[in-house]
């Protein structure tokens, strides 16, 4: 119930309410997308100042690897499910989407347990920043079986064959040089390399501001939200459920690796986030290009229509709690 309480939360509340009765509330696309670089910026900072104080340890190490590890899973995980339900093309790019991660969840997390006074590792931020291009990756590779599947054999070709490989690894590169990943991590140097001196002079940049920017932009993702939920009207309840229950199995995928590794509670619950967001910026993005055999209405509205304005207002506080119950 505090979550709900919180300003930032209730201007995503207030937003889909107002998406939800078509006022013409909006949010110009050039702001949001500013809206968005900032919490990034910040966000990369805010990690970068936190890694100068506790440095890159073993710990670090085990952080990012659990988080590679989960990045690769969930998509199998997710392929391995819905291939039974719905085609092969719409299952490899659910569950690319779902094997993603959303950067806004994880600033709200972030927001959250700075709020519940629960510590984190900076390094975090970099976890996010990895588990963000291995589902695409194993999507192209999916998509790319399936077409040679259902091509002639007669037809398939060395020529075609490279083309697929090509395609990989344009996305390789799409991945590895998106502006909103560079910013993040640039960021982040710019922390580790500055630290206190750094933290004082950009405090009010990446502190005082940081509420209120997250707030109008979680106002745009509700509006968003609400106007993306027709179009899952009339989809299976199989997927629907999937959007519902397959976050809590992937953030139950990460406690349980995080119990194993001996992670600390802050970086647990945040590897819980992220296993159990979802991707509806950069994934549908390059899906719309990689996989135009797929259907966006399922990916973008499942992701952002249901899955994202759950872990926001219920996901992040329930995956805290569990955490602290589990591994203090």
């Amino acid at each position: 119930m505090q979550n709900l309480l919180d300003p930032a939360i209730l201007f995503f509340v207030f937003g889909v309410l107002a998406g939800t009765v078509k006022s013409n509330l909006e949010i110009p696309p050039a702001i949001s997308r500013f809206l968005s670089l900032y919490l990034l910026m910040a966000l990369g900072l805010k990690g970068g100042f936190a890694l100068s104080h506790s440095g890159l340890t073993a710990n670090v190490g085990v952080s990012l690897a659990a988080a590679i590890a989960l990045a690769i899973c969930v998509p199998l995980l997710g392929y391995w499910f819905l291939r039974r339900f719905i085609s092969g093309f719409d299952a490899a790019a659910i569950a690319a989407t779902y094997g993603s991660v959303s950067a806004v969840t994880f600033v709200t997390a972030v927001q959250y347990l700075e709020n519940q006074h629960v510590a984190y590792g900076g390094h975090m931020a970099a976890g996010m920043a990895l588990m963000e291009s291995p589902a695409i990756i194993m999507a192209i590779v999916f998509a790319n079986g399936l077409r040679r599947k259902a091509a002639p054999a007669v037809g398939t070709t060395g020529s075609e064959t490279s083309k697929a490989g090509v395609s990989v690894g344009k996305i390789l590169h799409e991945s590895f040089t998106d502006g909103a990943q560079l910013l993040l991590l640039g960021a982040m140097a710019v922390g580790l390399i500055t630290g206190d001196t750094g933290k004082a002079a950009m405090q009010p940049f990446s502190g005082d501001l940081f509420k209120g920017m997250l707030s109008f932009f979680l106002l745009d993702m509700g509006l968003m939200a609400a106007r993306n939920l027709p179009q899952i009207r009339g989809k299976s309840p199989v997927l629907i459920a999937y959007a519902v229950l397959g976050p809590l199995v992937h953030a139950s995928l990460a406690l349980g690796l995080a119990w194993v590794l001996g992670l600390p509670v802050g970086d647990a619950a945040l590897l819980m986030v992220l296993a159990a967001s979802a991707s509806y910026i950069a994934v549908p993005a390059v899906l719309r290009y990689a996989l135009p055999e797929a259907n966006p209405s399922l990916y973008f509205g499942l992701s952002l229509g249901v899955t994202f304005p759950l872990n926001l207002l219920f996901g992040i506080p329930t995956y805290t709690a569990v955490a602290r119950a589990v591994l203090q």
